[in-house]
C-alpha cells in the first residue's frame, strides 16, 4: 500500500505447531537456482495490485478486461484479506478468490498469492488479547488502525501458520499463479509491552547472554545505578525514550529477531507445502515503527528482493532498491510501484520513467499501487489507474505503454543480471543506534548526522558514474567477488563485520572507511582500545581525536584542493599507514586520508563525515587500478547503463536533456536516428544501438 518514500530465530516461548510446518533443516529461503522454471532473464511484468474485496463480480469482470486490454500479465492478490479468507476462526472460504484467480488466467495474467498474516481479523483480536498491542504506558490498544498486531503473541503465530498452510495447499499448482508473498510491509507494525511480551524478552536475552552478569555488563548497568540483580528485575526498554542506548539496541534486535523468526515459519510452510513457488514478499524493514535487519536475514526469508518502490529523488531511490536486493543474484520486484497515491493523481510519463529506472536496477516487475482508486477506509482518496466510478484513467494507457514495450525489451537483455562492481555497506544496527529515542543522550551530540544521508553521500559517486553497487551488511555477505567496498560511517564494528573487512582486505581487497565508524561494539558502547575499535592495524591509524571545522573543511588531493560540506573531521595519527591527502584549513593540517597496505589488499581511511564532495575524487582515482568500469557518461539527471551492446539512457528530470556519445545511433524505442547527440524530453527514455 502506499508509503510516503523514504527509506532469528523465532522469540515466541509458547509457539505450538504442526509437526507439518516444523522449521525445515535448512535456514535459507529455497534460493532460486536449480529452479530454471521461475522467473528469471527474459521476463518482465507489468500489472497491478489487485483488491477484489472492494468489487462486485460484475466491477471484477470490467477490471480484468481493462487489464487484459492494458496487457497486463501479473497481479498480486490477497494481502489485506486475513477475514474474508477465514470470516471465523476455523472456517475457510476460498471459492470467491479461487474465480478471481480463474479469470486471471483466462485473460492471460500471472497471480501473486500475498498470504495476508497482517493485519490480523478483529475476530482473532477479540478471541486472543494477546495479539493486541500494549503500550509503553502499559495501555492495551485496540486494532484501530493496520499492523497494530503483536506478531509475537503465539497464537497469533499458529493461526498466521495455519492459514499459510490452507493457501498454500490450495494454491500451489494452479496455473496462474506464479510467487507466493507473506504478511505485507512486514516490519511496519508496532513493540508492545504485555508481561508476556516481557518474558519473551527476557528469555531472548537469556539465549543472548547466559548470565545476569554477561548482561549488566553488556548494558553498563553501573552507571546511574541500574545494576539488575535477577531476571525478574528485566524491564522492556521505552521504544519512545527515554533510555541507554545499549538497551536500545537490543529492543530493536529483539523484534527483529522475532520478525525474521515469524517469516521463517511462514518459509517452512512453503517449503512443506509450495516447494514449486518462489516468494516474493512486500517487505517494510526500515519503517520507523519497528523494522527489521533484513540485510543479516534475507537469504533465510525471500527468493526476490521486492519491495513498494515509491522513490522520491534518484539517488535515494536507487539505494533503496539496492538495498532491498541484498545479496541476491535473482531481479528485484516492485510488488507496489508508484502510480499516483494518496491526494496524488499522477502526472503523465512519470510511472513510465521510473519504470525503466527500475530496469536499470534490476527490476523485474511493475505492479502499480493500486489498480483501483480508493473510496472508502484509511486510504480514501488514494488515485489508482482506474477513477472512482470504474473508468480507465490516462494512466492505464501509460502501463499499457510499458507493458508494449517491455514486452520487446525483455528479449534484449532485461532483467538485468550484471553483477555489481562495488558493495556499500548499510548497517541496521548502526541505523538504530544512531537514531535513538527521545531522551538524555549525548551519543547524538556525537553523532551529528543523518545515518541515510551519509549512505547516500558515499553511493552517489557511484550514482553518478552509472556503476552498479550493491547495498549489503558486510557482516553477512562475502566481500569476495567485489573489486571495492565501502563503509560509510559504520558506527557499530561487530565482530562479524570486522572479521569480513580483515579477510576482505588481507586476501587483496581494497576498503574505504570513513570518519564516524568502528566506535562502538555490538553492545553500543565504546571501545577501550584505540579506534577504529577491532581495525586499527588493518588501517594502519589511530582516529580518537576529532574536531568540527568552523569553516568548510578544505583537503588537498592529487594536485586538487576539495571543499567538503560537513565541518566533522577525526585527527589520524599513521603507524603504518601512508597519507593520501591533508586538510589545508585546519589547525594541524593533519592526514584527511591514509592508505595503509594489509596483506595482499589496502585500507584506505577517510577522516570525515562521509561526503561525496571528498569521497568521489578518492573513489575515481581507483577505477582504473582495481579495473571498475564506468558505466556511460552522462548529464545531471540522466542515467545509463550499456546492457548486451546496446545503450538505456533514463532522464529522471522535468527539464528536457542532451546526451552526447561518439557516431551515430539509433533509437530502438522511437525507431529515429541519432548523430552525436540524444535529445531526450522531460521523463524521457530510449535505447540506441
Amino acid at each position: 500500500m502506499y508509503r510516503r518514500p523514504a527509506r532469528l530465530a523465532s522469540i515466541a516461548l509458547a509457539l505450538v505447531l504442526s509437526s507439518a510446518v516444523a522449521l525445515a533443516p535448512s535456514a535459507r529461503a529455497q534460493s532460486a537456482v536449480g529452479h530454471p522454471g521461475w522467473p528469471g532473464k527474459g521476463e518482465l511484468f507489468v500489472g497491478a495490485c489487485y483488491q477484489p474485496i472492494d468489487r462486485s463480480p460484475a466491477q471484477i469482470r470490467e477490471d480484468i478486461a481493462i487489464m487484459k486490454r492494458a496487457g497486463f500479465t501479473m497481479v498480486r492478490m490477497g494481502d489485506l484479506s486475513w477475514d474474508s479468507f477465514e470470516p471465523e476462526e476455523g472456517r475457510f472460504t476460498f471459492e470467491w478468490f479461487d474465480d478471481v484467480i480463474a479469470q486471471m488466467h483466462a485473460a492471460g495474467i500471472r497471480v501473486i498469492v500475498d498470504i495476508p498474516g497482517q493485519p490480523a481479523p478483529i475476530w482473532l483480536h477479540k478471541k486472543y488479547p494477546g495479539v493486541d498491542i500494549v503500550n509503553q504506558d502499559g495501555v492495551r490498544i485496540n486494532p484501530a488502525s493496520r499492523y497494530w498486531d503483536n506478531i509475537s503473541d503465539p497464537d497469533y503465530r499458529r493461526l498466521a501458520a495455519r492459514l499459510a498452510q490452507k493457501m498454500m495447499q490450495r494454491y500451489a499448482h494452479n496455473p496462474a499463479v506464479i510467487a507466493l508473498g507473506y504478511d505485507n510491509e512486514i516490519g511496519n507494525g508496532h513493540m508492545s509491552y504485555s508481561p508476556a511480551d516481557r518474558t519473551r524478552f527476557v528469555a531472548w536475552l537469556k539465549r543472548r547472554y547466559g548470565t545476569i552478569e554477561a548482561l549488566n555488563k553488556a548494558w553498563a548497568t553501573q552507571r546511574w545505578s541500574r545494576r539488575i540483580n535477577n531476571w525478574d528485575e528485566v524491564d522492556i526498554p521505552y521504544e519512545r525514550g527515554p533510555g541507554p542506548n545499549e538497551r536500545y539496541l537490543d529492543l530493536h534486535r529483539y523484534w527483529s529477531d522475532d520478525t525474521v523468526g515469524a517469516l521463517e515459519e511462514l518459509e517452512a510452510v512453503r517449503k512443506q507445502y509450495a516447494p514449486n513457488l518462489p516468494v516474493a514478499s512486500n517487505f517494510w524493514p526500515n519503517a520507523s515503527t519497528k523494522g527489521f535487519d533484513y540485510l543479516r536475514a534475507w537469504d533465510k526469508i525471500s527468493t526476490y528482493g521486492a519491495q513498494g518502490f515509491y522513490p522520491g529523488d534518484p539517488l535515494s531511490a536507487a539505494v533503496d532498491v539496492m538495498s532491498n536486493r541484498a545479496g541476491h543474484t535473482t531481479p528485484v520486484w516492485f510488488n507496489e510501484f508508484t502510480a499516483g497515491g494518496g491526494g496524488y493523481y499522477g502526472t503523465p510519463g512519470r510511472a513510465r520513467m521510473w519504470a525503466y529506472y527500475g530496469l536499470i536496477y534490476y527490476a523485474q516487475s511493475f505492479l502499480a499501487w493500486t489498480f483501483n482508486s480508493h473510496s472508502g477506509g484509511e486510504e480514501q482518496a488514494l488515485f489508482g489507474l482506474v477513477d472512482h466510478d470504474g473508468r480507465a484513467s490516462w494512466k492505464v494507457d501509460e502501463f499499457a505503454q510499458i507493458a508494449r514495450e517491455f514486452k520487446t525489451l525483455k528479449t534484449l537483455g532485461f532483467p538485468r543480471y550484471d553483477p555489481p562492481q562495488v558493495a556499500v555497506n548499510f548497517s541496521y544496527q548502526s541505523y538504530w543506534l544512531t537514531n535513538p529515542p527521545p531522551g538524555p543522550n549525548t551519543m547524538q551530540e556525537y553523532f551529528k548526522g543523518d545515518y541515510n544521508k551519509f549512505e547516500q553521500a558515499a553511493y552517489k559517486p557511484l550514482f553518478e558514474d552509472n556503476i552498479d553497487a550493491a547495498v549489503i551488511d558486510f557482516g553477512h555477505d562475502s566481500l569476495d567477488k567485489y573489486k571495492l567496498a565501502i563503509l560509510p560511517s559504520a558506527y557499530v564494528m561487530d565482530a562479524a563485520t570486522a572479521a569480513a573487512v580483515r579477510k576482505y582486505v588481507a586476501n587483496g581487497g581494497t576498503v574505504i572507511m570513513t570518519g564516524y565508524s568502528a566506535k562502538v561494539d555490538e553492545t553500543g558502547k565504546w571501545f577501550e582500545t584505540p579506534l577504529p575499535g577491532r581495525l586499527g592495524d588493518v588501517f594502519g591509524v589511530r582516529t580518537n581525536a576529532f574536531y568540527r571545522a568552523e569553516q568548510p573543511l578544505k583537503v588537498s588531493f592529487d594536485g586538487a584542493t576539495l571543499t567538503g560540506s560537513d565541518p566533522y573531521y577525526e585527527i589520524l595519527e599513521p603507524s603504518t599507514a601512508t597519507p593520501l591527502a591533508s586538510f589545508a584549513n585546519t589547525p594541524q593540517h593533519s592526514p584527511a586520508i591514509t592508505l595503509n597496505h594489509y596483506g595482499k589488499g589496502q585500507a584506505i581511511y577517510v577522516a570525515t563525515a562521509p561526503q561525496s564532495e571528498l569521497i568521489g575524487p578518492l573513489v575515481r582515482s581507483l577505477y582504473a587500478k582495481l579495473g571498475i568500469k564506468p558505466g556511460p557518461r552522462t548529464p545531471a539527471g540522466v542515467i545509463a547503463r550499456e546492457v548486451d551492446g546496446r545503450t538505456l539512457y533514463v532522464n529522471t528530470t522535468q527539464a528536457p536533456v542532451s546526451v552526447s556519445f561518439g557516431g551515430s545511433k539509433r533509437g530502438l524505442l522511437s525507431n529515429k536516428p541519432y548523430d552525436g547527440t540524444l535529445p531526450l524530453a522531460p521523463y524521457g527514455v530510449e535505447i540506441v544501438q
